[in-house]
């Protein structure tokens, strides 16, 4: 049986089986067919044609709000500035009806765009997928592990959808659910037959999967190989002042609208980690993003450019040398070249989803320019989906981080058109039962969706939300328990693997368990220059690589001390000595033994307060995440051992407390 998650229809039927329902609409669109749908057909409630018979009244009010995604919630009243706005309502009283809260609300999204991108390929896998095989392509009743070493496709023998209409139903649910309203459905390292997608037969079927999210008020994009005009059109360029290639582009999109006519745009990854890009041709990204807005523009649609560009054949001889500063050098020289359609989607920090990055300096520094904030839902760096690991602590922090005076509001305030700017994340889902292989890591996928809606929510508020819909007849006392471990897991998963923002120290490619050297000495930028004295990038602009002086003056002050740097940040802006006492009063080498030796054991409670669960929980559940948790204390403890063991040798410093250390 497939996975509920936050919404458990059984439960909500029982709760509003006495109560009958009426629709008041402005005019029938799809986004209300889907609404009476949801009522009638998922939950089998009552929908009546005589208002003077509804317990509960459903009323599209456009005077409601300029914002035509928000709602009001008043009892038995739910009103929608929108259809889209009152499907939103509607899923909010459901929440408020499961927790048992008072049926009153008034909300509407603090972002505009709120985006899942999938980084699914057409033969069924994903790349940095931890839940088994995409939803939306493959062969049906294949959820092989899609993890193999290797992004190459596999071979594809008739149609590359998975045509499983009831499950994507399901996650147009889950999305609407938490109010997001964007959504891509392919890798956007576009390879093969993936390049296809955006022409006949395959646009096809992708309008068929965009019809059934339009109801759920979600616009459907596609990534693009920016190669295919010479890949697929049988020109000889790709260079995006070619006329013949604008032509090009121009009758693809026109023939995706004829196809697909709330189609949402593409998302871009252009001149990265190997894939082509305008720079081939000696153009700007400027130059290659607006070629394509120019061809969106009279359908409505949008060019998502993903700013994850950098030299990846840096050499760790040269420590001037900076990832850190690629996408900043890239792209803040172009502030205000941009079409009016384009949205730079830029990653929260300034690396690649790391256990702990400083906020990407871009947020605050552009000014003229749509933009929006990139983080991962799937767990690649940060578990696998396999270590507990609630992240919404790490990216509420980002989202609150001050560079320019504008915290929260950055990426909305110094967009031009505001409504050309948001949040997009990585999903974490595929088609395992419980649809994110561990069923605790649910609760990041909600709490994106509920972080995008609300930037002002805690951590703790949206979890205790998705714990109360999820194990909705759990006594509060299992409750709390599942509460404290997924409360403290991001800090325990830095404290046993990379804390201070060391970086990568992790298996290369993988991105799961130590590999202390694994990226010291590669292409990727990835280093952490350990020796006899210390460890840690030097990012300043004294003596660094200049980075720190990329944040506004009040940030570029912190960062370039280091009496003033975050302890959790020192290491990421510092190269700091084995013996420098940080702001915790402990040495850096002592920091490290105690981290890594206080995070193992903090598993080690995890798994103590899981087991004291059992029967108190469903046995899938149960199985599922005790599963994990023995993987976990075996990663806990390879990460305290060898991390441990790593740093003594180099600094020949013993623990204080004479724990063990292998030498």
């Amino acid at each position: 049986m497939i996975d509920e998650m936050w919404l458990q229809k059984n439960k909500l039927k029982k709760l509003l089986s006495q109560e009958v329902f009426f629709l008041d609409l402005v005019k029938e669109d799809a986004v209300s067919l889907r609404l009476r749908k949801e009522l009638i057909e998922w939950l089998g409630l009552t929908v009546s044609t005589d208002r003077a018979q509804a317990t509960i009244v459903l009323v599209v009010n456009p005077e409601l709000s300029v914002n035509a995604e928000a709602y009001e919630i008043q009892e038995n009243l739910i009103k929608g500035a929108s259809s889209s706005g009152l499907l939103y309502g509607f899923y909010n009283f459901l929440r408020l009806k499961l927790r048992g809260k008072k049926l009153e609300e008034s909300s509407e999204p603090s972002q505009a765009l709120r985006m899942i991108n999938h980084w699914d390929q057409v033969d069924g896998t994903i790349e940095r997928g931890y839940a088994g095989e995409s939803i939306f392509f493959g062969t049906p009743g294949s959820n092989d592990n899609t993890d193999t070493g290797s992004f190459a496709l596999r071979e594809i023998k008739g149609d590359i959808f998975r045509n499983d209409f009831t499950r994507l139903e399901m996650y147009g649910r889950f999305l609407a659910s938490i109010g997001i309203n964007a959504i891509s459905l392919n890798n956007v390292n576009v390879r093969g037959l993936g390049t296809n997608l955006i022409v006949s037969p395959y646009i096809e079927k992708v309008g068929e999967i965009a019809r059934l999210f339009s109801g759920f008020g979600i616009k459907t994009f596609l990534s693009i190989n920016w190669a295919a005009p010479r890949l697929i059109g049988g020109l000889r360029t790709s260079d995006p002042l070619d006329e013949a290639v604008c032509a090009w582009w121009k009758k693809v999109i026109g023939h995706i609208y004829d196809v697909v006519p709330d189609f949402g745009g593409f998302v871009v990854k252009a001149d990265s980690e190997g894939e082509p890009g305008p720079y081939q041709y000696g153009r700007n990204h400027a130059d290659g993003a607006n070629m394509l807005a120019e061809s969106f523009a009279p359908h409505g649609g949008l060019v998502i450019w993903r700013t994850f560009v950098y030299n990846s054949q840096t050499d760790w001889r040269n420590r001037k040398n900076d990832r850190a500063k690629a996408a900043y050098e890239n792209f803040m020289a172009l502030d205000g070249d941009f079409a009016d359609n384009v949205i730079l989607q830029i990653k929260f920090g300034p690396i690649d989803f790391g256990v702990r990055e400083p906020l990407m300096p871009l947020f605050g520094a552009l000014k003229k320019t749509n933009q929006m904030m990139e983080f991962q839902v799937t767990a690649e760096y940060l578990g696998h989906q396999i270590d507990l690991n609630y992240v919404l602590p790490q990216w509420l922090e980002i989202i609150h981080t001050d560079n320019y005076g504008l915290a929260k509001d950055t990426v909305k305030e110094n967009s031009p058109l505001a409504a050309n700017s948001g949040f997009v994340a990585i999903g974490n889902v595929g088609m395992d039962e419980n649809w994110c292989g561990n069923k605790l890591a649910q609760a990041n996928f909600y709490g994106f969706g509920r972080m995008c809606w609300n930037n002002d929510l805690t951590a703790a508020e949206i979890l205790r939300e998705w714990l109360d819909m999820t194990f909705v007849d759990v006594d509060e006392r299992a409750k709390k328990t599942i509460y404290e471990l997924l409360m403290t897991s991001n800090q325990t998963y830095e404290a046993y693997t990379t804390p201070l923002a060391i970086g990568n120290m992790i298996v290369p490619h993988y991105h799961y368990g130590p590999s202390i050297n694994g990226y010291e000495y590669d292409r990727w930028g990835s280093y952490h220059f350990a020796d006899r004295n210390g460890l840690g990038v030097d990012r300043t602009m004294v003596t660094g690589t200049g980075y720190s002086g990329l944040y506004a003056p009040e940030l570029a002050e912190i960062y370039e001390d280091i009496n003033k740097t975050p302890d959790e940040l020192i290491l990421f802006f510092h190269f700091v000595n084995y013996d420098h006492l940080l702001h915790n009063g402990k040495t850096l080498i002592q920091t490290i033994y105690d981290l890594h030796f206080e995070g193992y054991n903090k598993v080690l409670e995890f798994q103590k307060s899981w087991q004291a669960l059992e029967g108190k929980i469903d046995e899938i559940t149960f199985r599922n995440v005790s599963q994990r948790l023995e993987l976990q204390v075996q990663n806990a403890k390879n990460w305290r051992d060898q991390i441990n063991t790593y740093f003594y040798r180099m600094s020949g410093v013993e623990d204080k407390y004479g724990r063990k250390i292998f030498n």
